[in-house]
């Protein structure tokens, strides 16, 4: 097994190319086959407005906590809004994780047919008072959303479908954009287990985090590999949702969140789900000869909720 994670340059990928296309869609599938995770460099998300998302979220997890709470998911709804420490277990039998996260998912509009109806996962996103708080990260979620565009059309390539396959599931995705803040470990302690050992739930997560690092990846012979800082670069995986649509063929792979320094952690995570009445069902080309379809197709929005409701502490479910 590599003890590091592949580097993909999307530089030379132009629309319409096929040759590009080709040649990026077989060393995503190669990566997706292997360990699950990758980099991807020359990406197309402006540099400075990765920086500017990461200034909103040092700005909003220093306001005091009676602001933050003010926001919380419980009171907005739809996977939107602040989540504080200890209120989620990625690892249950690890308990709580130490961090905090505030989420943002589709802008809609107050008179949404879909808001308006009780969709799941269809809910307004509220904002604190922060300047330029809420252009900055609907800019980076919509940045996000193009690029989780394309990298699924990569997939499709790999697969053997055409290139837009994906393209009407993710129209109005479920997408989550979440800031996450680690606190610093106290002095003299231990390296603290900030996220505990899971799989993402959905398709795809691109993942841009600061210098303090942490991130470890389990390989599949069970030895963790580190994953550096790579500067500029957004750390993608895929997620359980699309394991389900590949049959087993591209494997989803634990991780986990270590702070191994004496320092806080700030990362940025996009959780990129397709539309909630999506159908993830098996696709007919995964299913090599003498297999099984090994899921049952569900609707996005019911996958998502198990999962979602799965990783509360019971603590927390009843605070």
């Amino acid at each position: 097994m590599p003890r590091t994670l592949p580097i993909l340059d999307l530089s030379s990928w132009r629309e319409g190319d096929r040759v590009s296309l080709a040649r990026i869609g077989g060393e995503v599938g190669a990566a997706c086959r292997d360990v699950g995770f990758f980099y991807v460099v020359n990406h197309g998300v402006d540099r400075e407005l990765i920086e500017r998302a990461f200034a909103q979220s040092h700005r909003f997890f220093a306001l005091p906590l009676a602001e933050r709470q003010a926001l919380a998911i419980e009171t907005i709804g739809g996977n939107r809004g602040y989540s504080g420490r200890l209120r989620e277990a990625l690892d249950p039998g690890r308990g709580p994780d130490m961090k905090e996260a505030f989420n943002v998912g589709l802008e809609i509009a107050p008179d949404d047919p879909h808001l308006l109806s009780k969709q799941p996962f269809r809910s307004l996103n509220a904002w604190p008072s922060l300047p330029n708080f809420r252009e900055t990260l609907l800019a980076y979620y919509d940045a996000c959303a193009a690029l989780g565009a394309r990298l699924h059309r990569a997939f499709a390539c790999d697969l053997g479908l055409k290139p837009d396959f994906f393209d009407d599931k993710f129209d109005r995705p479920m997408a989550t954009l979440r800031l996450l803040h680690y606190p610093a470990p106290p002095q003299g302690s231990e390296p603290r287990t900030g996220a505990g050992v899971h799989t993402d739930y959905g398709n795809l997560t691109l993942l841009a985090t600061d210098d303090v690092g942490g991130l470890e990846v389990r390989a599949r012979n069970g030895e963790w590999i580190e994953a550096p800082v790579v500067p500029g670069a957004f750390i993608v995986n895929i997620g359980d949702c699309l394991m389900r649509w590949t049959n087993d063929i591209y494997i989803s792979t634990p991780h986990r969140v270590v702070n191994r320094s004496a320092r806080e952690r700030y990362s940025i995570a996009f959780f990129y789900d397709p539309n909630p009445e999506a159908v993830v069902e098996t696709i007919p080309s995964c299913v090599r000869e003498g297999e099984r379809v090994r899921y049952p197709p569900i609707l996005a929005a019911d996958y998502l909720k198990q999962r979602l409701d799965a990783s509360k502490p019971a603590e927390a479910a009843r605070g």
